[in-house]
């Protein structure tokens, strides 16, 4: 079990050096937006195959956050993020003295990997170190330093870059990565001082398999993944992307205009974290209202961005971006849920299938505006409509097993168990639940 009291001061010096390791993980997934003109000219390839190292590694991240999960309950969250230092640290090394676009592929591949170890680890020692009231809290910290990260990868990695050069910059940011598994591996516990592991921890190879299964079977981690499914890719696929091209070809901002207008999403979500941390750990029963009246937000935003007579002025833009921002921190809902219906032992495996949604929706979307602009002739406007299909698709997904997770509550109310969130009976309860998919 999570600590019951206040966290220690060692607790908050485990996370912060956890943190810094998500922070990091940030920075290298990142890099690649203000080095993608370096990237072309370095590997001899166009727009399509440069396209092709964001899929790839936004793939191999979501292909491993459920294995990932399976690691961190098995060994521990200090040995997976230990192994995730050493494979950002080796994969920005390949990348820095790659000359082929194959080894450049290879190492950002490697990066994905290391990448897909964080933030499922980190948040599995907050789960151990925090008490549950501090989760959210505690998380949307995390994210607000993968913020930070984002911001390095930026403006500073720009003049770096413009500086130093290719060659010795992702060297350096690589060598000095790899170094700080020392740190983590002296700093990190994966328990608090006397706390007894959770007694399932180790789970036999053979019982892998049923333990992914027990997590996605859960209502509360399968709500969990559609949250993070339906509220995370939207921001993920214009920042990691799409946006530029949007902004530039479809609306014809200039490109310092358009690269400034996606720090409103960056900026936006380390507002909204900490904020809707502190709102969701006081009042745990808002979550759900909080993503709903988002993802209805976001559907109006939507609409109006592709519904806009002419040019959309930066007037709209601006609040636009800045509301869809929201949901970043949103998602970290869906891990929130997954903490509250596992048992501790279990936790990491259920954060991992959590964190598998938001990125599958990133793939999808992402592959499918693609597709659609090859067929429209390079209509942004009506490729986009692929990111509405996809909010569809999850909010309906989202409701479903909303409706199922109160049908689990009230069951354990009932038997007179502890649940997570005190809730009421609504009209919408009483009918026939559809059929579990």
């Amino acid at each position: 079990m999570s600590p019951q009291g206040t966290a220690t001061a060692r607790s908050w010096l485990i996370w912060l050096t956890a943190a810094t390791i998500y922070l990091l993980a940030v920075f290298h997934r990142t890099s690649f937006g203000v080095a993608g003109l370096e990237a072309a000219d370095r590997f001899g390839v166009g727009a399509a195959a440069l396209g092709t190292f964001t899929v790839l590694q936004v793939g191999v991240y979501a292909a491993m956050q459920i294995p990932t999960g399976v690691l961190v309950d098995r060994y521990g969250p200090r040995a997976v993020l230990t192994a995730a230092l050493l494979f950002l640290g080796a994969g920005q090394v390949l990348l820095a003295t790659a000359q082929s676009y194959p080894l450049g592929l290879l190492a950002r591949g490697v990066l994905g990997f290391g990448d897909a170890l964080t933030f499922v680890s980190v948040l599995r020692l907050v789960a151990a170190h925090f008490p549950g009231r501090q989760y959210a809290v505690v998380t949307s910290f995390t994210t607000a330093m993968g913020y930070v990260g984002n911001l390095a990868a930026t403006v500073p990695l720009t003049y770096l870059l413009a500086g130093p050069g290719w060659v010795p910059t992702f060297l350096v940011a690589g060598m000095a990565t790899a170094a700080f598994a020392v740190v983590a591996g002296l700093r990190i516990a994966n328990h608090p001082a006397g706390a007894e592991p959770p007694p399932a921890e180790r789970v036999p190879v053979r019982q892998l398999g049923r333990q992914v299964a027990t997590a996605w079977r859960t209502p509360g981690t399968r709500l969990g993944f559609w949250v993070h499914f339906t509220t995370m890719f939207a921001p993920n696929t214009l920042t990691l992307l799409w946006g530029v091209p949007f902004l530039v070809e479809g609306e014809h901002v200039s490109p310092g205009t358009a690269s400034a207008l996606l720090t409103v999403f960056v900026f936006g979500s380390m507002v909204f974290g900490p904020l809707l941390g502190n709102v969701i750990a006081r009042h745990p029963s808002l979550r759900m209202p909080l993503v709903g009246g988002y993802l209805a937000a976001a559907a109006v935003v939507w609409a109006v961005l592709l519904g806009w007579p002419g040019q959309l002025p930066l007037a709209v833009l601006i609040p636009a971006f800045a509301l869809l921002s929201f949901g970043g921190p949103a998602s970290m809902i869906g891990f929130a849920l997954a903490r509250d219906y596992n048992p501790l032992s279990r936790v990491g495996t259920a954060t991992g299938v959590v964190n598998v949604g938001g990125f599958v929706a990133t793939t999808v979307a992402a592959l499918s505006i693609g597709v659609l602009l090859e067929l429209t002739g390079g209509q942004f406007r009506l490729s986009l409509l692929a990111v509405v299909a996809v909010l569809a698709l999850g909010t309906v997904r989202m409701l479903v097993w909303w409706r199922r997770t109160r049908a689990e509550l009230f069951a354990a109310k009932a038997r007179g168990e502890q649940i997570p969130v005190r809730i009421t009976r609504r009209r919408w309860d009483a009918a026939p639940l559809p059929q579990a998919a």
